[in-house]
Parts: structure tokens; sequence; C-alpha cells
């Protein structure tokens, strides 16, 4: 009820030919089971989500069970833990095998489904999926690494860490810690964020560069190994990351005071880029020409914020910077759809996801502004999805 009467003037304020949605949603464990609901329709197997259109252990599926998971552990409805179990039980075999997993690949996005599985070996006992956790400890255990340590994000990225790669990789080297007693895990998720912070972090506007390149060889990189911009949906990741990883870092734990440090820096300057509850898809220039919000960004930093208020990492005061995102998205990012779940209600459907981003590769990536605003932009995408679920749970949270 607090929440709802925080809002009470933005529903008097809502101009109803403005709007995405016919009726504002107050209440963020409204949203959050209307847009979970909405998931499952719309992909009625939780392959099939960010557009899935194969069975795979992809990162993007791991953030939208994720969401669904923590719908199970807020509801307690068995549907949502089904779901996610269905996946998981049909990507691992009975010798813990991942299906379609490489590890000569080395590439930090496979480690981000892992997530999922602490929970699967929680409530089923199975072995199986301990042992599928082992192999993806091992591929960070021989993860090709920069010259003081840090996690190439892929074999075929040489010598880059991204922003992208800590969100994949630390929060689940902290839990994997946590649940198994590896210290050693929960001290190298820690020394990751650390090296992160120290290569892409920019002191002069206190934002982050998307990716650090040790060999300076990479056309994108600058003088300083730098990526030429600042990618909204790779904070996003970052912010993320910090927030996840204290979960599993112990208080007496070297280090974490520095990541509480990084996550109060980040929560301070981010609120000067924000426009009407929303960030943009290039963070640090939302007037300029052909920028525009972007659904993934916004919702990760919704979430960020929402939960480290919460744990206490930040003052209370940035809970209005996530309400604000929340009325943002409403207001702008989210429509009904003519569909209906099975509840009977609208599928709601969240626009304006950037579908992918990168740097390298083939066709060659190179970072620009012109670069990032042209990329493929969808609707639903999970990137998105996953976090705007996580980031209303944690809104309705007294």
């Amino acid at each position: 009820m607090r929440f709802l009467s925080i809002f009470f003037a933005f529903i008097f304020s809502w101009v109803v030919s403005d709007a995405q949605l016919k009726t504002f949603i107050g209440n963020p464990a409204e949203m959050a089971r209307r847009f979970a609901e909405s998931e499952m329709t719309r992909f009625p197997e939780a392959w099939q989500l960010d557009h899935g259109s194969r069975l795979f252990f992809g990162y993007a599926q791991g953030v939208g069970c994720c969401a669904m998971l923590e719908m199970w552990k807020a509801t307690g409805e068995s549907k949502y833990y089904d779901y996610v179990h269905q996946w998981a039980d049909s990507l691992i075999d009975a010798e813990g095998n991942i299906w379609k997993y490489d590890m000569a690949s080395y590439n930090l996005d496979f480690i981000n489904s892992g997530k999922t599985l602490f929970d699967m070996y929680r409530q089923t006992h199975d072995k199986k999926y301990r042992t599928a956790m082992q192999t993806l400890r091992r591929q960070l255990q021989n993860q090709p690494r920069t010259c003081d340590g840090g996690f190439w994000h892929k074999l075929v990225y040489q010598h880059q860490m991204w922003l992208d790669g800590l969100y994949m990789a630390s929060p689940f080297l902290a839990r994997y810690g946590a649940e198994f007693k590896d210290t050693t895990a929960t001290g190298e998720a820690v020394r990751q964020v650390q090296l992160c912070h120290l290569h892409t972090y920019d002191e002069k506007t206190g934002l982050y560069f998307h990716a650090w390149d040790e060999s300076h060889r990479q056309r994108w990189a600058d003088e300083n190994g730098h990526s030429p911009n600042f990618w909204g949906r790779s904070m996003g990741w970052w912010f993320m990351a910090m927030v996840d990883i204290l979960d599993w870092i112990p208080e007496e734990t070297e280090g974490r005071a520095d990541i509480v440090t990084y996550i109060q820096g980040l929560a301070e300057v981010l609120p000067r880029y924000q426009r009407d509850g929303l960030w943009y898809q290039v963070l640090d220039c939302p007037e300029r020409d052909g920028n525009f919000p972007e659904a993934s960004v916004t919702t990760q930093f919704m979430y960020a914020y929402a939960k480290a208020v919460k744990k206490g990492y930040i003052d209370k005061k940035y809970l209005e910077v996530a309400r604000s995102a929340y009325v943002g998205l409403q207001r702008t990012l989210l429509v009904e759809l003519p569909e209906t779940t099975a509840q009977g209600e609208p599928v709601l459907s969240l626009t304006r996801c950037c579908a992918v981003g990168g740097l390298g590769g083939h066709p060659y990536r190179d970072g620009s502004f012109d670069y990032y605003i042209h990329e493929r932009m969808r609707d639903n995408d999970a990137k998105a999805t996953g976090p705007f679920i996580m980031g209303c749970l944690w809104l309705a949270e007294d």
C-alpha cells in the first residue's frame, strides 16, 4: 500500500492518449506476475526465451530463467520452478554433460545459465546438476587471462575484458564458493570485479567503458585500450553483477568493501543521464541525434537500484530512481497485445530492446556511436524482460 500511495499522483497525471498501457499498474508485484505470465504465454518452453529457436544453454535464457526462479521464491507457485526445471533437465544429461556446451571456446557467456543449477541441485539432489556446475567451475579455473589475471571475455576475444563478462561469471563464482565452501572461487569472484573496475572505469565521468583491450591492437581500442563509448546495457550488466555478487560474499572478505564503493559511485552518477525515467542506448549523450531510450539498460538499472537500496548498499533516496524507471517504462516502452494469458489478461510486451551488442568480430563492430544506435532492436528480449521481472519484485519488497 505504501508503494501504491507514492504513485497515486502519477495516476492522475497519466495521459491516456500517450500511454502504452490502458491502465497503469501501480503494484510492482502485480506487474512482475503479469509480465512473467506474459513471457510464459509468449514462450511456452524456457528454451524459447529471447526468441530461441533451439535448445541451448544460452546466457539470455539463463537471465529469463533466473527471473522465473525469483518468481517461484516470491510467490511459492511451483509453475515457475517447473518452467525452469524442464529446461535444465533437458539440457543436462544423466552424467552431467551440458548440451552443446564447448569448454574449449572459453566463452564466459556459457557460465551465466549455471546460476539456475544451484536451485535445481537443492531441490532435486540430482548429482548431475552439481557435475555440470563443476564443469563450469573448471572452465573458469582455466579461463585465458590478461597479464594481471582478468578473464578474457572469450578465447576469440583475446586480451579483452568486457563488462558483460562480469555478470556472466562473477556471481556464479561467488555462489559456487558459498554453496560448496570453495574460498578460492569466492576470492576470484571479487578479484575479477576489482580488475574490471581498474581497467574500464572512467574517472572523468564516473562511468565504465564497455571493454578494455590489454594488447591495444583492436581497431576499437584507444591509447588506453578502452572502447570508444559508454554502451548502456554493458553498464547494466556491470551494475547487476556487483549487486548480485554481494549476496554470496561474506562481510569479512577482502575486497568486498571495494565493490560496495563501486556500487555507490555508479548509483550517484547514473541519474544525470536518466530522462523521463529511462536511460539511452549510448548512455552519456541522451540528447544526441539518433540516440534513443532502450529497455534493457533501463530495466537492468531499475533492478540494480531497487536491490541495492533494499540490501542497504546505497541510500534510500535512490529508490526514487528505480521508481521513476518503473513509471517511465510503462509510459513509453510497455504495450498490451491482443493475445491473452491463461488468466485471461492481455499479454504485456516490452519494446525497444537491443537484440545484441558487441565489439570486433565479423562483420567488425567498432564500438562507435553510429554502430550502437544502428544495432537491431526487437521486443521482449530476455536481457530486458528478465531484469524487469526481478526489478519489479525488488520494488515490491517492504
